[in-house]
């Protein structure tokens, strides 16, 4: 070894002792008994880092999350969506990462998440992966806390904005009531209040930033001092605090980072706004009223009044316009963050409400309610409900890992949730009714009108707020002066990837299995993680099984389970469960009519016996039959104004072929539906109800010798002994064309590209092409993706997949993009699709699609619901307990050529259906000029006449 290299190694481990050794353990927090108490130990290092650290060794899988304590709120007037934007840019590579390599080297890993999430009040990137993966992780978070600038150049820069515009037109202007928070919180909050501008921000905002507000901007905030780490899973913190220590320290504490101090909102009259939407047949009245911020001890007492008021099915507001058939939905909630709090009224009306009538109703039962009062049992539902809840949080490490960093950023208390749940717990009667009297009884609020497209004599009122001026001028904040970047010394070489350690072994769950005489089949596994029980039951006797001419006769049917029983209003059964901190939720796909049980363990016997009511003793009662129709009538309605909906099914319809149930949508047509009887739908039950068609998934803190007793309702159930109907034929495709469905002035194009492909298998054909289908479009790295989002900024997603199961299902290829893009974004997706048929699979590919898929396993069985998955296969495909180690060697195994056949076989690029939904003023005549033959259809998908 040199002089040199010696040197530099002793400087680097003096550099490494001396700042270890300003690392504190600021506390260590352990569990005692049952409480309610999440196990860590917190340290802070030299630099201000706070590090929190959970031990799990139950399966071996870590999370990480990084949290900066900045969001939308610390931006300024005319510089909107800086910290969002940011969010997009950290993953675009840093000093010693390559561009787009964060992405691409997790999934290649096996990353359960790879994902950034911003609001209001924070930055937080999180990643689950298997725990051989942690170093590599820290590798990659520290690079980019202390080494990105110089790799944030104006190419990256470009492509990014491109695809916050695409988000923004995706999320926000071309989904249904999409722009509702932005025009309240316009409407609800002053000038200048930061949470008066959208967290995505403005597109104009956009447009005006420059890489260097968007470099200063990091300086601001992105530092050590101004970070949470939060690690949870299978490690011991010994070991994590020396490799934090290891990437970390270097990078230098930033500049000092103020609590925000904003005055409360207040204002003195009702204000009146409203906006026109393209995407919605019904409109919609928003009425929020300015609150508190989280954790203010008004906080818990408001939660409850929104809870009590038109939170819940029994809740006033649900019983005298939902109920009643006046409206077909409405929720009450009490959002609050870091600054402040909104207490929210969402009414949504049928497409001939008038809001003007609505504006009248709400005030009412706003008194109404503190005449009628409610009950000690009604407080009781709500802090049942906030138990439960909280509970659940905790699933997996990724939920802990979260509650954690979330508690510590804004608290300071990763323990925080001890205080939490007290004083949800010590919310009284009186608390609820002087916060009502306070905050929402005669305080005006701000009333949003959103209407349909040419319809302005829907709203409640005329507009008589103007919105406050937007100072895009406004001049830079001094804390954005004099910022310098200083890298942080290397001690050692970070441009080599952390060395993985040895794949951890992975247990499979074990689980018990169980039929009944009457032919329903059981399967369970036991989870003690949390003390709940998951129960799921489905039932073969959903749409694919209806008569083409009575489709959505199951979800007519779903509806009315969910409703009154012989014994109890549907009013009583939602009192039962929300005392329980249960649900008991029934619902039905494509497939199955489904019905999910969910409740604390010392709650299963309460919870199962009113599952069993409303699945075997259902009222059928005739005005609840009209209700539920008249709002499944309004839901087929507006799937015409969403373009997304509206693509899925004229796709499916293309797939089926006219004559397939299937080729319908799920909750029927106009006609189909109008014509159904409460009859029909008795006797749909009577015959397609039955336990020879079903199966049941039991996870949680229950044995089977504890919970197979508790299951005598289902052991006696009788049922129908109907065989399925043998289907239609499907089309057969001669040659590929471009279908077009005109959406006028329509803000993105949809696109749907694919063919019927194959039925799932473990083991075989389906398993191959999904893993041939990898690097071509199943993650955020793949071609596709890559193509039409990184490299030309097209689309915010673009996605591609097999999606079989018992029947043959499709391969479909996806996306909403640009509309001024849509021609070229057809051309890109068909020449990746006809290069990696033509020329199949990299060497580099196949290494990182085995890699991926070989190490994920290690985060398929943490949670309940991950658990309940797993063995609901092996039931519903009759598979052995290890299938999915004949998997992996058969992964293993797979060569070049293998999958380059099977991909030749099944990306037939000459005979696939292309959909495209969008402008046709904009985009028809550009797709007439890609040489393909064009068919236009009108949004029932029937070929259009001219």
């Amino acid at each position: 070894m040199g002089l040199k290299k010696l040197l530099l190694l002793l400087l680097a481990s003096f550099y490494m002792f001396e700042t270890a050794a300003q690392t504190k353990l600021i506390e260590k927090v352990v569990k005692k008994g049952n409480e309610l108490v999440i196990p860590y130990e917190k340290y802070q290092l030299a630099n201000g880092l706070t590090v929190i650290v959970h031990e799990d060794h139950s399966d071996p899988a870590v999370f990480v999350q990084v949290t900066y304590h900045v969001g939308s709120a610390r931006e300024q007037e005319g510089r909107s969506g800086f910290a969002h934007f940011f969010e997009h840019m950290m993953f675009q590579g840093s000093e010693h990462v390559g561009d787009d390599e964060h992405f691409k080297l997790l999934t290649a890993l096996g990353a359960g998440v790879v994902d950034g999430q911003t609001n209001r009040d924070q930055t937080r990137y999180l990643q689950l992966v298997p725990s051989n993966q942690l170093e590599t992780v820290l590798w990659l978070e520290s690079d980019r806390m202390g080494y990105l600038l110089d790799s944030v150049t104006q190419a990256k820069f470009e492509i990014q904005r491109a695809t916050v515009k695409n988000e923004r037109q995706q999320n926000f202007e071309n989904r249904p009531y999409g722009l509702m928070n932005e025009k309240v919180c316009e409407g609800l909050y002053p000038e200048g209040h930061p949470y008066s501008w959208p967290i995505i921000g403005y597109i104009d905002d956009l447009n005006r930033v420059d890489v260097s507000d968007l470099k200063k901007f990091f300086l601001r905030w992105y530092t050590p001092n101004n970070a949470t780490l939060s690690i949870a899973g299978d490690v011991k913190p010994a070991d994590v605090i020396k490799m934090v220590e290891k990437y970390f320290n270097p990078i230098g504490r930033g500049p000092a980072v103020k609590p925000q101090v904003i005055p409360p909102v207040k204002f003195t009259q009702d204000r009146y706004i409203s906006y026109e939407d393209n995407n919605i047949s019904a409109p919609e009245l928003c009425v929020w009223f300015p609150t508190v911020p989280s954790r203010h001890p008004d906080e818990a007492p408001l939660d409850a009044l929104a809870f009590l008021m038109g939170g819940n099915k029994s809740s006033l507001f649900e019983k005298k316009l939902v109920s009643t058939g006046i409206v077909p939905y409405v929720n009450i909630s009490h959002p609050t963050y870091e600054l402040s709090g909104e207490w929210a009224i969402i009414v949504r009306g049928f497409q001939d409400t008038k809001l003007s009538k609505l504006d009248e109703l709400i005030p009412s039962y706003i008194e109404e309610f503190e005449k009628t009062g409610f009950t000690e049992d009604d407080l009781k539902m709500f802090k049942a409900n906030y138990e439960s809840g909280l509970i659940g949080s905790l699933e997996g490490v990724q939920g802990k890992g979260m509650v954690l960093g979330e508690y510590q950023v804004f608290t300071g208390n990763p323990n925080y949730i001890v205080k939490d749940l007290q004083r949800y717990r010590n919310v009284t009667k009186a608390d609820v009714m002087r916060v009502y009297k306070k905050y929402i009884k005669h305080q005006p609020p701000v009333s949003l009108s959103i209407y349909p497209k040419g319809k302005p004599e829907l709203i409640a009122k005329p507009n008589n707020y103007k919105l406050p001026p937007y100072n895009v001028n406004a001049p830079e904040s001094a804390e954005y002066k004099n910022l310098v970047y200083k890298k942080p010394a290397q001690t050692f070489d970070r441009s080599k990837r952390p060395t993985v350690p040895k794949t951890p072994a992975v247990k499979i769950p074990d689980y018990w299995t169980e039929n009944f005489e009457n032919g329903l089949k059981l399967i369970g596994a036991e989870s003690k993680e949390i003390p709940t029980v998951i129960i799921q039951l489905t039932i073969e006797a959903a749409h694919r099984y209806e008569p083409k001419d009575k489709s959505g006769i199951a979800q007519l049917l779903v509806g009315l389970l969910n409703e009154s029983t012989e014994k109890y209003s549907g009013e009583q059964i939602s009192n039962q469960l929300n005392l329980l901190g249960s649900t008991v939720n029934i619902s039905a796909n494509k497939h199955d009519i489904v019905a999910t049980i969910s409740c604390l363990t010392k709650n299963l016997d309460a919870t199962l016996a009113i599952a069993e009511q409303m699945l075997f003793h259902p009222k059928f009662d005739t005005q609840e039959f009209e209700r539920v129709k008249k709002q499944q009538l309004e839901t087929i309605e507006n799937q015409f104004t969403q373009a997304p909906a509206l693509t899925d099914n004229v796709f499916s319809k293309l797939l089926y072929g006219k004559d397939h149930t299937m080729s319908v949508p799920v909750n029927g047509t106009k006609e189909t539906v109008n014509a159904l009887t409460l009859d029909d739908v008795k006797k749909y039950y009577a015959k397609r109800y039955a336990p020879r068609v079903s199966s049941m998934v039991i996870v949680g803190d229950v044995t089977k010798e504890t919970i197979l007793p508790k299951l005598t309702a289902f052991k006696k159930w009788e049922g129908s002994t109907l065989m399925h109907a043998r289907e239609p034929e499907l089309p057969v495709i001669d040659k590929t064309r471009i279908y077009f469905v005109n959406k006028p002035n329509a803000p993105q194009s949809e696109i749907r590209i694919g063919y019927m492909a194959l039925p799932f298998d473990a083991t075989g054909v389906f398993y191959k092409a999904t893993v041939m289908n990898n690097p071509l479009g199943s993650t955020l790295t793949s071609r596709i993706s890559l193509n039409l989002r990184e490299q030309h900024g097209y689309t915010y997603q673009a996605f591609s997949g097999f999606s079989g199961n018992k029947f043959v299902g499709p391969f479909q290829a996806r996306s909403g993009v640009r509309t001024n893009a849509t021609d070229d974004a057809v051309v890109q997706f068909m020449k990746e699709i006809k290069n990696y048929a033509d020329n199949g699979i990299t060497d580099q590919e196949l290494t990182e699609v085995k890699t991926n898929i070989a190490q994920k396993e290690a985060l398929l069985y943490e949670t309940p619901l991950q658990k309940t998955f797993f063995i609901k296969r092996i039931l519903d495909y009759g598979l052995e307990k290890d299938y999915t180690v004949k998997q992996n060697e058969l992964l293993q195994s797979l060569t070049k050529p293998e999958i380059n056949e099977i991909a030749k076989q099944y990306l037939p690029h000459n005979a696939m259906y292309i959909l495209v939904v969008g402008d046709k003023a904009q985009v028809f005549d550009k797709l007439k000029g890609l040489g393909y033959e064009v068919v236009e259809l009108d949004v029932n998908g029937d070929v259009k006449s001219n």
